[in-house]
């Protein structure tokens, strides 16, 4: 265990968790909504801290991030313990659930990285809600740091400002999920609040990191042409270039839909290709939408068939066709 770096203890032996917008008010022997931080004798604490669920080498565009050293791979960790309840969780099993962990301390993770081969960039957390290893995290994501690794955030966005600005100056890009853009949406399927991710998202782009945006499309929940537009406006005006990935859902978990139809992503990804520079379709195979190409030349710039990825017509973050510059971080010339 370890003591929670944002909490407030209170009279009564209560304390106040400050980790997410949930604020979770936790008496003696109770767990916060997280399911992972306990009040024990008046002190808040990570049960999972170092309690690693699953790991991995992935591709980085698994994460996804697609306009981030495009082809390298990167060490992903997930842990137990989310601030959502979403009805469609993807990886139920570890967020919503206590799948088996073991013990990984952070100098343990580092190591694991380093020694993953050439084409390894660094550490991932991910998978489950990595903003509830909060105290995990930020200790690798230092000492990764240090070695000279990159750390990547895949997140619901769901923390509040103190905790995150303490983050930052360690992470290198995150990929954060816009589940939607319906306040109530937030609320009844996932247990929380849509104005909190937004504000993480601004402050992470502030900040200068690398920031790609995923909103998994759910059949006839969020889906249609209005909300998409509304999505994609809010972007534009954040920014143009911020990658936006949609993503194609399958039932699972609590929620038995059916699977959202080729046609709405595609329809998608016309709306948003209107403003934004790079739109992509995730969860699909075929068709449009997995490439990167020069958004003045149309050049391909990164052929990507599945995970299978080849950097093509890009030299450093410039289009070699035609020498327009592109949002693209590259570790090659």
């Amino acid at each position: 265990m370890k003591e929670v770096y944002y909490y407030e203890k209170l009279s009564e032996g209560k304390v106040r968790c400050g980790i997410c917008p949930h604020r979770c008010l936790v008496t003696e022997g109770k767990y916060g909504l997280c399911r992972v931080r306990k009040n024990s004798g008046g002190t808040l604490f990570a049960l999972n801290y170092a309690r690693c669920a699953a790991s991995a080498l992935d591709p980085i565009e698994k994460k996804p991030l697609y306009h981030f050293y495009p082809g390298s791979t990167i060490f992903s960790l997930g842990a137990l313990g989310c601030s959502f309840r979403c009805d469609f969780c993807q990886n139920w099993e570890i967020a919503q659930a206590d799948a088996p962990t073991v013990k990984l301390a952070p100098e343990q993770a580092v190591q694991l990285a380093l020694e993953a081969g050439r084409d390894c960039i660094g550490l991932a957390y991910t998978y489950s809600e990595p903003l509830m290893w909060y105290e995990y995290v930020l200790d690798t994501a230092r000492l990764a740091r240090e070695q000279g690794l990159k750390n990547v955030v895949v997140t619901n966005g769901y923390i509040n400002p103190e905790p995150l600005a303490a983050l930052l100056p360690y992470i290198d890009a995150l990929n954060i999920d816009v589940k939607a853009f319906q306040p109530q949406f937030y609320r009844r399927l996932c247990g929380g609040d849509l104005e909190p991710v937004l504000e993480t998202v601004k402050a992470c782009v502030e900040a200068g990191c690398h920031v790609e945006l995923t909103t998994l499309l759910v059949t006839g929940l969020n889906d249609s042409p209005e909300e998409i537009t509304q999505l994609v406006d809010w972007v534009a005006r954040l920014d143009p270039e911020i990658p936006l990935h949609f993503s194609r859902y399958f039932p699972r978990y609590k929620l038995d839909l059916p699977p959202t139809p080729p046609e709405s992503l595609e329809r998608a990804w016309e709306i948003a290709r209107e403003k934004l520079s790079y739109v992509y379709l995730g969860n699909i195979t075929g068709g449009k939408g997995s490439s990167t190409c020069c958004p003045q030349c149309g050049a391909v710039l990164v052929d990507r068939d599945g995970f299978r990825v080849q950097v093509r017509e890009l030299a450093g973050d410039r289009c070699a066709k035609c020498g327009t510059r592109v949002r693209i971080i590259n570790g090659r010339g």
